[in-house]
Protein backbone atom coordinates (compact mmCIF):
# COMPACT_ATOMS: atom_id res chain seq x y z
CA UNK A 1 0.00 0.00 0.00
CA UNK A 2 2.65 2.11 0.65
CA UNK A 3 4.83 1.90 -2.17
CA UNK A 4 1.79 2.11 -4.20
CA UNK A 5 0.76 5.57 -2.92
CA UNK A 6 4.19 6.70 -3.38
CA UNK A 7 3.33 5.57 -6.62
CA UNK A 8 0.97 8.11 -7.65
CA UNK A 9 2.45 10.88 -6.01
CA UNK A 10 5.25 10.51 -8.38
CA UNK A 11 2.57 10.33 -11.09
CA UNK A 12 0.28 13.34 -10.28
CA UNK A 13 3.56 15.45 -9.56
CA UNK A 14 5.01 14.51 -12.90
CA UNK A 15 1.86 15.46 -14.34
CA UNK A 16 2.30 19.04 -13.33
CA UNK A 17 5.62 19.11 -14.21
CA UNK A 18 4.88 18.52 -17.34
CA UNK A 19 2.50 21.77 -17.41
CA UNK A 20 5.11 23.75 -15.96
CA UNK A 21 8.97 24.74 -15.25
CA UNK A 22 8.67 26.36 -12.71
CA UNK A 23 9.39 24.23 -9.68
CA UNK A 24 7.48 25.60 -6.22
CA UNK A 25 8.80 26.47 -3.28
CA UNK A 26 5.42 27.37 -1.19
CA UNK A 27 2.29 25.83 -1.60
CA UNK A 28 -0.93 27.45 -0.83
CA UNK A 29 -4.20 25.77 -0.06
CA UNK A 30 -7.44 28.17 -0.10
CA UNK A 31 -10.52 27.48 1.61
CA UNK A 32 -14.12 28.31 0.95
CA UNK A 33 -14.54 31.91 -0.48
CA UNK A 34 -11.07 32.64 -0.52
CA UNK A 35 -10.70 31.51 -4.46
CA UNK A 36 -9.81 35.09 -5.41
CA UNK A 37 -6.36 34.72 -3.84
CA UNK A 38 -5.11 32.80 -6.70
CA UNK A 39 -5.92 36.25 -9.17
CA UNK A 40 -3.06 37.79 -7.28
CA UNK A 41 -0.58 35.40 -8.75
CA UNK A 42 1.20 35.63 -12.11
CA UNK A 43 -0.03 32.54 -13.64
CA UNK A 44 2.66 30.27 -15.32
CA UNK A 45 0.12 27.48 -15.98
CA UNK A 46 -3.39 26.36 -14.36
CA UNK A 47 -4.20 22.33 -13.80
CA UNK A 48 -7.91 21.40 -13.51
CA UNK A 49 -7.97 18.67 -10.51
CA UNK A 50 -9.03 16.20 -12.71
CA UNK A 51 -6.91 16.10 -15.11
CA UNK A 52 -4.06 15.03 -12.75
CA UNK A 53 -3.56 11.67 -11.95
CA UNK A 54 -5.09 10.49 -8.43
CA UNK A 55 -5.65 13.63 -7.48
CA UNK A 56 -9.49 14.51 -5.83
CA UNK A 57 -12.00 16.81 -6.98
CA UNK A 58 -13.72 19.24 -5.16
CA UNK A 59 -17.50 18.84 -5.09
CA UNK A 60 -18.11 21.88 -3.13
CA UNK A 61 -19.63 25.26 -3.38
CA UNK A 62 -16.83 28.23 -3.88
CA UNK A 63 -14.11 25.08 -4.22
CA UNK A 64 -13.04 25.42 -8.14
CA UNK A 65 -10.43 22.48 -8.43
CA UNK A 66 -7.62 23.97 -10.02
CA UNK A 67 -3.83 24.07 -9.53
CA UNK A 68 -2.44 27.17 -10.40
CA UNK A 69 1.50 27.42 -11.01
CA UNK A 70 3.12 30.94 -10.72
CA UNK A 71 5.13 33.86 -9.29
CA UNK A 72 3.69 35.46 -6.12
CA UNK A 73 6.12 38.29 -4.48
CA UNK A 74 9.74 37.27 -6.12
CA UNK A 75 8.88 32.65 -5.10
CA UNK A 76 7.31 29.94 -7.31
CA UNK A 77 4.04 28.98 -5.79
CA UNK A 78 1.67 26.23 -6.65
CA UNK A 79 -2.08 27.42 -5.15
CA UNK A 80 -5.02 24.92 -4.65
CA UNK A 81 -7.92 27.03 -5.75
CA UNK A 82 -10.41 24.61 -3.43
CA UNK A 83 -9.76 21.67 -1.43
CA UNK A 84 -11.41 18.31 -0.51
CA UNK A 85 -12.95 17.30 2.35
CA UNK A 86 -13.60 14.19 4.54
CA UNK A 87 -16.94 14.86 4.47
CA UNK A 88 -17.82 14.45 0.59
CA UNK A 89 -16.89 11.14 0.81
CA UNK A 90 -13.15 11.07 0.26
CA UNK A 91 -10.95 8.70 2.81
CA UNK A 92 -8.14 10.92 5.25
CA UNK A 93 -5.42 9.46 3.17
CA UNK A 94 -7.39 11.04 -0.25
CA UNK A 95 -7.76 14.28 1.34
CA UNK A 96 -4.46 14.28 2.35
CA UNK A 97 -2.93 13.28 -1.23
CA UNK A 98 -2.87 17.04 -2.65
CA UNK A 99 -0.43 17.94 -0.14
CA UNK A 100 1.85 15.42 -0.64
CA UNK A 101 2.03 15.94 -3.93
CA UNK A 102 2.78 19.80 -3.10
CA UNK A 103 5.76 18.17 -1.37
CA UNK A 104 6.69 16.05 -4.10
CA UNK A 105 7.14 19.33 -6.02
CA UNK A 106 8.98 20.55 -3.61
CA UNK A 107 6.54 22.74 -1.60
CA UNK A 108 8.65 22.84 1.95
CA UNK A 109 6.34 25.88 3.08
CA UNK A 110 2.50 24.96 3.27
CA UNK A 111 0.08 27.76 3.73
CA UNK A 112 -3.38 26.67 4.44
CA UNK A 113 -6.88 28.85 4.59
CA UNK A 114 -10.19 28.23 5.53
CA UNK A 115 -13.31 29.58 6.71
CA UNK A 116 -14.29 29.04 10.41
CA UNK A 117 -17.17 29.38 13.00
CA UNK A 118 -16.09 30.97 16.46
CA UNK A 119 -16.80 29.91 19.90
CA UNK A 120 -14.69 32.90 20.76
CA UNK A 121 -17.13 35.92 21.31
CA UNK A 122 -13.67 37.77 21.51
CA UNK A 123 -13.60 36.60 17.63
CA UNK A 124 -16.48 37.83 15.64
CA UNK A 125 -17.22 37.33 11.76
CA UNK A 126 -14.60 38.91 9.73
CA UNK A 127 -11.51 38.30 12.51
CA UNK A 128 -8.51 37.19 10.73
CA UNK A 129 -6.93 34.63 12.45
CA UNK A 130 -3.55 32.26 12.57
CA UNK A 131 -3.97 28.73 14.18
CA UNK A 132 -1.07 28.05 16.60
CA UNK A 133 -2.25 24.37 17.42
CA UNK A 134 -5.00 22.01 17.18
CA UNK A 135 -7.55 19.40 18.08
CA UNK A 136 -8.67 16.72 16.01
CA UNK A 137 -12.27 14.99 16.62
CA UNK A 138 -12.57 13.93 13.16
CA UNK A 139 -12.45 10.25 13.96
CA UNK A 140 -9.78 9.81 11.60
CA UNK A 141 -6.33 10.24 10.55
CA UNK A 142 -4.54 10.00 7.31
CA UNK A 143 -1.79 8.77 8.66
CA UNK A 144 -3.61 5.27 10.04
CA UNK A 145 -2.43 2.50 7.85
CA UNK A 146 1.39 1.17 6.82
CA UNK A 147 3.81 3.89 7.16
CA UNK A 148 6.22 4.76 4.03
CA UNK A 149 9.45 5.98 5.26
CA UNK A 150 10.21 7.39 2.49
CA UNK A 151 7.18 10.24 3.12
CA UNK A 152 7.73 10.34 7.15
CA UNK A 153 8.18 8.91 9.88
CA UNK A 154 5.92 6.19 11.91
CA UNK A 155 5.42 8.03 14.70
CA UNK A 156 5.80 11.55 13.79
CA UNK A 157 5.82 14.69 16.45
CA UNK A 158 2.97 17.16 16.70
CA UNK A 159 4.73 19.41 19.61
CA UNK A 160 5.01 22.32 16.66
CA UNK A 161 2.49 21.74 14.11
CA UNK A 162 1.99 25.43 13.11
CA UNK A 163 5.77 26.30 12.69
CA UNK A 164 6.52 29.32 15.69
CA UNK A 165 8.52 31.24 12.99
CA UNK A 166 5.64 31.62 10.77
CA UNK A 167 3.46 31.91 12.77
CA UNK A 168 5.74 34.75 14.40
CA UNK A 169 6.32 36.46 10.90
CA UNK A 170 2.78 36.78 10.25
CA UNK A 171 2.03 38.51 12.99
CA UNK A 172 5.44 40.73 12.24
CA UNK A 173 3.62 41.34 9.02
CA UNK A 174 -0.10 41.58 10.41
CA UNK A 175 1.54 44.66 12.93
CA UNK A 176 3.21 46.37 10.04
CA UNK A 177 0.08 46.37 7.65
CA UNK A 178 -1.96 47.29 10.89
CA UNK A 179 -4.29 44.15 10.23
CA UNK A 180 -5.76 42.50 13.33
CA UNK A 181 -4.51 38.89 13.83
CA UNK A 182 -5.39 36.86 16.63
CA UNK A 183 -3.85 33.59 17.87
CA UNK A 184 -6.87 31.05 18.14
CA UNK A 185 -6.67 26.97 18.91
CA UNK A 186 -8.37 25.41 16.07
CA UNK A 187 -10.58 22.48 16.64
CA UNK A 188 -11.46 19.69 13.45
CA UNK A 189 -14.93 18.01 13.16
CA UNK A 190 -16.31 15.81 10.68
CA UNK A 191 -19.00 17.90 9.33
CA UNK A 192 -21.15 18.17 7.15
CA UNK A 193 -23.82 19.15 9.56
CA UNK A 194 -22.74 22.44 11.68
CA UNK A 195 -22.93 21.99 15.50
CA UNK A 196 -25.67 21.92 18.07
CA UNK A 197 -25.41 24.67 20.90
CA UNK A 198 -24.72 21.90 23.14
CA UNK A 199 -21.69 20.85 21.14
CA UNK A 200 -20.31 23.96 20.70
CA UNK A 201 -20.51 24.71 24.23
CA UNK A 202 -18.57 21.45 24.73
CA UNK A 203 -16.07 22.51 22.10
CA UNK A 204 -15.50 25.86 23.79
CA UNK A 205 -15.22 23.67 26.86
CA UNK A 206 -12.08 21.88 26.02
CA UNK A 207 -10.32 24.85 24.79
CA UNK A 208 -10.91 25.67 21.29
CA UNK A 209 -11.24 29.01 19.56
CA UNK A 210 -13.08 27.98 16.03
CA UNK A 211 -14.15 24.82 14.69
CA UNK A 212 -14.13 23.64 11.03
CA UNK A 213 -14.34 20.63 8.88
CA UNK A 214 -10.94 20.83 7.41
CA UNK A 215 -7.39 21.74 7.81
CA UNK A 216 -6.04 19.28 10.21
CA UNK A 217 -6.03 16.14 7.80
CA UNK A 218 -3.63 18.20 5.91
CA UNK A 219 -1.66 19.46 8.52
CA UNK A 220 -0.78 15.90 10.01
CA UNK A 221 0.21 14.98 6.44
CA UNK A 222 2.29 18.17 5.92
CA UNK A 223 3.93 17.70 9.44
CA UNK A 224 4.53 14.01 8.76
CA UNK A 225 6.17 14.66 5.76
CA UNK A 226 8.94 17.23 7.23
CA UNK A 227 6.84 20.73 5.80
CA UNK A 228 6.97 23.80 7.77
CA UNK A 229 2.68 24.87 8.05
CA UNK A 230 1.09 28.21 8.48
CA UNK A 231 -2.61 28.11 8.96
CA UNK A 232 -4.46 31.78 8.37
CA UNK A 233 -8.22 31.43 8.65
CA UNK A 234 -11.53 33.71 8.60
CA UNK A 235 -14.22 33.77 10.78
CA UNK A 236 -17.41 33.52 8.73
CA UNK A 237 -19.64 32.95 11.50
CA UNK A 238 -20.55 33.41 15.39
CA UNK A 239 -20.91 29.83 16.91
CA UNK A 240 -22.06 31.24 20.58
CA UNK A 241 -24.30 28.66 22.38
CA UNK A 242 -26.56 31.09 24.12
CA UNK A 243 -26.98 32.93 21.23
CA UNK A 244 -27.09 30.76 18.18
CA UNK A 245 -29.18 31.53 14.84
CA UNK A 246 -29.28 29.36 11.71
CA UNK A 247 -26.15 30.06 8.90
CA UNK A 248 -26.54 30.58 5.45
CA UNK A 249 -23.77 29.40 2.88
CA UNK A 250 -24.57 32.63 1.16
CA UNK A 251 -23.54 34.82 4.15
CA UNK A 252 -21.07 32.48 5.03
CA UNK A 253 -19.28 33.02 1.28
CA UNK A 254 -19.88 36.84 1.54
CA UNK A 255 -18.16 37.47 4.81
CA UNK A 256 -14.66 35.22 3.57
CA UNK A 257 -15.27 37.28 0.11
CA UNK A 258 -15.19 40.76 2.16
CA UNK A 259 -12.14 39.25 4.22
CA UNK A 260 -10.19 38.31 1.12
CA UNK A 261 -8.23 41.35 0.17
CA UNK A 262 -6.76 41.83 3.31
CA UNK A 263 -5.69 37.82 3.51
CA UNK A 264 -4.25 38.20 0.08
CA UNK A 265 -2.11 41.41 1.32
CA UNK A 266 -1.45 38.99 4.24
CA UNK A 267 0.07 36.40 2.78
CA UNK A 268 1.73 37.83 -0.36
CA UNK A 269 4.12 40.12 2.22
CA UNK A 270 4.45 36.70 4.69
CA UNK A 271 5.68 34.89 1.44
CA UNK A 272 7.89 38.09 0.39
CA UNK A 273 9.68 37.80 3.62
CA UNK A 274 9.87 34.38 4.05
CA UNK A 275 13.85 34.15 4.53
CA UNK A 276 13.40 36.12 7.90
CA UNK A 277 12.29 32.56 9.54
CA UNK A 278 15.70 30.98 8.03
Amino acid sequence: MASDLMTRIDEAAEAIRDCSALRPDVGVVLGTGLGDFADALDVDTVVRYRDIPHFPVSTVESHAGELHVGRLAGRAVAVMKGRVHYYEGYSMREVAFPVRVLRALGCETLILTNACGAMNPDMPPGSLLVTTDHINLMGDNPLIGENDDALGPRFPDMSEPYARRLVALAERVALDLKIPLARALYVAVAGPNLETAAEYRFLRWIGADVVGMGLVPETLAAVHGGQRVLALSVVTDACLADDLHPVEIAEVLAVAGRAAPTLIRLITEVIRRLDETR
